[in-house]
């Protein structure tokens, strides 16, 4: 038997559900339509101007406005189409074979209209500040002994198999594991992942797994159950001034800069299996950023440098990934009178079954999941669109909010002016 999966909080519940339902799954609604022609005439600017002088910052701005533009246009011709369509098939003058060659094009429409709709709601959400970076793979076991580690080990590997698979160029930057003579119970490791954009093909994974198993080394049938915790953080490059402004971290201005005065270097001997550098030589380090209380340890390398390097590259990670989930928390309490809620990422999988509970979508080929095969980029893909229409009834649900808020303040002056 084996089920794993990562726990989530209470699902997400709206008072303007069904208005939410209605214009999620039947087209656009009025609120992001309204934005997305707010951020085309934004982009025609933009274009109009560079076709003058050509200027770098309007030129990027206009980049990120372009595929939004594209498919409202799209999404335009597609409605006005079925417009002109149905206008010919209510024409009573409209012979026989131009009525047959119109309602086919009406359907055809009318299907494709669905998706033209998907991509122009996605086109509309921000951008996360890391999705184009590289990222790091942290993944340790919790509470389960050693089939937590198993499976620990397990998760590494269908990890490793997917970004192989993907061309996403995977080297494993940490491999701790437990003395003994097998080398698959796993205490902890980090998977450098150096595409770019890696982090957002990955940032669904984030989460803790759990699993229920009979192990293979279990004499009596007993039923295990242990948990895996798994982290997608972003990988800055070594030079931060090549970075934007917004991500750099050698700018102290900047949201993500670590001053080293708060961070405590300890040089450790290594310890485990290695050679004969094992416990003879100070390369380990240990970071400690004193604010915050994270630690981050590396002895993989046998040079200090390297060890230290990597560490850094840990820590910074693990800070910024840190400020901006606070950032994101900003957010959440500022929905929250909107939306009543906030989900988390969530998955289960059950006798050879995965199912995620974020999607709700299930899997009977639990193996090819947890091979790093089709299935879980399946799972993965899944979760990417149920994380896109969250976000699209976020935005939803705070435009409408502050609408009905402007609306009072508007009431309450007139009122007042009336007086």
């Amino acid at each position: 038997m084996l089920q794993c999966g990562r726990f989530m909080r209470q699902p997400l519940r709206f008072s303007l559900q069904p208005f939410l339902r209605r214009t999620l799954h039947t087209g656009v609604s009025p609120v992001l339509l309204t934005r997305a022609r707010l951020l085309a005439a934004e982009h025609a600017k933009l274009s109009s101007r560079l076709a003058d002088s050509f200027d770098a910052k309007i030129a990027k701005r206009a980049g990120e406005l372009a595929p939004s533009a594209a498919i409202l246009k799209e999404w335009d011709n597609a409605n006005e189409s079925i417009s002109e369509l149905k206008a010919l098939l209510e024409d009573p003058e409209t012979d026989a074979e131009l009525h047959t060659l119109a309602t086919e094009d009406l359907e055809t429409s009318r299907e494709a209209l669905p998706s033209l709709s998907d991509r122009l709601k996605k086109s509309l959400i921000p951008r996360h500040p890391f999705a184009d970076l590289p990222c790091l793979v942290e993944i340790r076991p919790g509470a389960g002994g050693d089939e937590a580690g198993l499976f620990a080990y397990e998760m590494m590997r269908m990890y490793m198999t997917l970004c192989s698979r993907k061309g996403l160029r995977p080297t494993i930057l940490k491999q701790d594991v437990e003395d003994g003579p097998s080398e698959d119970r796993l205490l902890e490791a980090v998977i450098e992942v150096e595409a770019d954009g890696a982090y957002d093909i990955l940032r669904t994974e984030s989460g803790v797994h759990r699993v229920q198993r009979v192990p293979a080394t279990e004499t009596k049938g007993r039923t295990h159950t242990s948990a895996v915790s798994v982290m997608v953080l972003p990988s800055f490059p070594e030079s931060g001034s090549a970075s934007d402004n917004a991500l750099n971290f050698d700018d102290p201005t900047s949201d993500y800069y670590i001053d080293p005065q708060e961070v405590r270097v300890e040089k450790m001997r290594a310890g485990g299996a290695g050679g004969q550098h094992v416990n003879k030589t100070e390369s380990a380090i240990r970071l400690t950023h004193i604010p915050t209380n994270t630690v981050v340890s590396m002895q993989d390398e046998r040079s200090q440098h390297a060890n230290r390097r990597t560490a850094w590259q840990m820590l910074r990670a693990k800070i910024a990934e840190a400020r901006q989930e606070a950032r994101e928390q900003e957010l959440v309490q500022l929905r929250r009178g909107a939306m009543g809620g906030v989900a988390k990422m969530g998955r289960e999988i059950r006798f050879s079954r995965c199912t995620d509970h974020r999607s709700g979508i299930t899997l009977h080929n639990l193996d090819d999941v947890l091979a790093g095969g089709d299935g879980l980029e399946s799972v993965m893909e899944s979760v990417r669109t149920w994380i896109s229409d969250r976000e699209v009834e976020a935005m939803v649900a705070e435009e409408l909010a502050k609408a009905e808020e402007q609306e009072k303040k508007e009431k309450k002056e007139k009122g007042q002016n009336k007086k």
